[in-house]
């Protein structure tokens, strides 16, 4: 169990008796990409908000590191180091690329949002961002407002804010969701790059992406865990078919 670094048992949520996730058990490896997938309905945006913190489980336990995460915040699970991007970043449309990623770096190391503090003082922060934005392709727009940014830059700037908290795990909402091809292709080679020394868990609708990306994959279903196993083994299993198809979603 060592190499387990978030592990659901009996995850349930119940909406005024409608069952939303049932029973769901999950073992995320460390170092492992891990891609939660499923039909639409399945239930799998539930278990993401649940596994994140932002719903609390009716029934189940939630366990990070090995520590009983179940009744924890969000805020507190970030500080532990499990980190939702897109939840931390939403960029401030009107700062620059290395503004948005030195804020956050002020706000992992415990300083205030002081936006009148002087330069100087802001300024020690400019060559970590700059590192981060290096790491995340977006050196040449340290100075371009986040406002000015293509939507896949974008993403690829919350991803930035998101790293600066130094997460040991990344948790990623639908990090294709709205994407042309092109942004697709930029962010699945960034999520490659950034996976080599944290562990990730998605919820991708892109199967492409998925099948480029996962290590492991769990598929939902009404609530359930139908299969897991790598893309092959998942893709092939007629139950998976049969939901995919049956909810009509390709």
């Amino acid at each position: 169990m060592n190499d387990v670094i978030l592990a659901a048992e009996n995850l349930t949520k119940e909406f005024k008796g409608f069952v939303a996730v049932d029973g769901v058990n999950l073992r995320v490896r460390r170092g492992q990409i891990h891609a939660l997938i499923g039909p639409n309905g399945a239930g799998k945006t539930t278990c993401f908000n649940l596994l994140t913190k932002f719903l609390s489980p009716t029934r189940g336990t939630i366990t990070y590191g090995g520590k009983d995460i179940t009744a924890m915040s969000s805020a507190d699970i970030a500080r532990l180091g499990l980190v939702r991007s897109f939840q931390i970043s939403a960029v401030f449309p009107h700062l620059t690329a290395l503004e948005n990623v030195r804020i956050a770096l002020q706000r992992r190391r415990g300083d205030s949002f002081d936006f009148w503090r002087s330069q100087k003082i802001l300024s020690r922060f400019d060559e970590e961002a700059l590192s981060l934005l290096a790491e995340v392709g977006l050196s040449e727009f340290a100075n371009t407002s986040a406002s000015e940014l293509s939507y896949g830059r974008k993403r690829a700037l919350e991803i930035a804010t998101t790293l600066a908290l130094n997460p040991e795990m990344l948790l990623l909402d639908e990090p294709m969701a709205g994407m042309a091809q092109a942004d697709v292709e930029r962010i699945t080679a960034l999520i490659q790059r950034i996976s080599a020394n944290r562990t990730i868990l998605m919820v991708e609708h892109n199967l492409s992406v998925v099948a480029t990306l996962s290590n492991t994959i769990t598929v939902l279903a009404r609530g359930k865990v139908l299969a897991e196993g790598d893309y092959a083994t998942v893709s092939q299993d007629p139950r998976v078919v049969e939901a995919y198809i049956g909810a009509g979603h390709g």
